[in-house]
């Protein structure tokens, strides 16, 4: 048996091409969505993910604002800039790139984003509304993972789902969006007790957890859908290359279908920002919202 390989960034570019046909008829209305994304510092991988949002804000015809501070910005300065973007009504979504510098309270910074506008979902006031089951900006790589697993599955009631990794970007909110969809939902961790048990319970498995390869395929129940969030840089013959939190080869002979590291969730994430900085925008200006990009 071979799994089905998902195919996340084929399936990225649709949402994409969705995003830039929904942005197209609020340009018409005279509304343009626009995401401003602060950075703070010279990281170098966080260099990487702005350029590459900011390339894909425009591609979809959105507005694109970036601010950049250096790495010994002070708390207020950066706030001041957060207040700024949270009163500019050109400006629907906001996200404040991590890493920040040692000196910064992330928590403090991100809280202080206008939760409407908080396209990142890590505002405390989206993480209580998904929480609740009310309506909430979403963290955006448990939202890409939901959507890669409904197109696959469709109905998702009732399946057992297990959630390796408890970290309030993935872990939480992943378990929180399957309880949603009526799975029964376990949320795991590298403390588990017999965790290889547990994961052969799952119809759905999520492997979040930042260990690279530690999901087998005797971890694995036959035909189950697997999804590895994990991104790992791993040293092999003198090169680095990036591999996930689960096994691919071992699990992929024995799962019904899995992503791949790299190509698989990762592209979900910058689609599923686009996307919620679409809904972002609707629901600020009381427009419906669009179907099918939303939990």
């Amino acid at each position: 048996m071979s799994a089905k390989v998902i195919d996340g960034k084929a399936f990225a570019a649709r949402v994409r091409a969705q995003v830039a046909g929904h942005v197209a008829g609020l340009k018409e209305r005279g509304i343009v969505p626009g995401l401003a994304v602060v950075l703070v510092g010279e990281d170098p991988a966080s260099q990487v993910y702005v350029r590459n949002k900011g390339k894909m804000t425009v591609e979809v015809g959105m507005h694109g604002i970036e601010r950049r501070l250096p790495a010994d910005a002070t708390e207020p300065e950066l706030l001041s800039v957060i207040a700024a973007l949270n009163a500019d009504p050109a400006v629907h979504g906001i996200l404040v790139q991590l890493p920040l510098p040692a000196h910064l309270d992330a928590d403090l910074v991100i809280n202080a984003i206008d939760p409407a506008k908080d396209v990142d979902g890590f505002h405390i006031s989206n993480v209580g509304l998904l929480g609740t089951g009310q309506k909430a900006m979403v963290p955006c790589t448990p939202l890409g993972s939901l959507m890669l697993l409904r197109d696959l599955l469709g109905d998702l009631s009732g399946l057992e789902a297990v959630v390796v990794g408890r970290s309030n970007i993935v872990g939480k909110p992943m378990a929180q969006l399957l309880l949603a969809q009526n799975c029964t939902v376990t949320l795991a961790h590298s403390r588990t007790r017999s965790l290889p048990d547990v994961c052969r319970r799952a119809d759905i498995l999520v492997a979040a957890v930042g260990r690279p390869r530690m999901i087998r395929g005797d971890w694995v129940k036959p035909g189950a859908t697997v999804i590895d969030v994990g991104i790992n840089r791993v040293e092999a013959e003198g090169r680095t290359r990036l591999v996930g939190d689960v096994d691919f080869d071992s699990v992929a002979s024995v799962a019904g279908a899995i992503t791949p590291v790299p190509g698989g969730v990762g592209p979900m994430t910058i689609a599923c920002l686009l996307a919620n900085t679409l809904t972002a925008c609707c629901r600020i200006h009381g427009l419906a919202e669009p179907e099918g990009l939303t939990a």
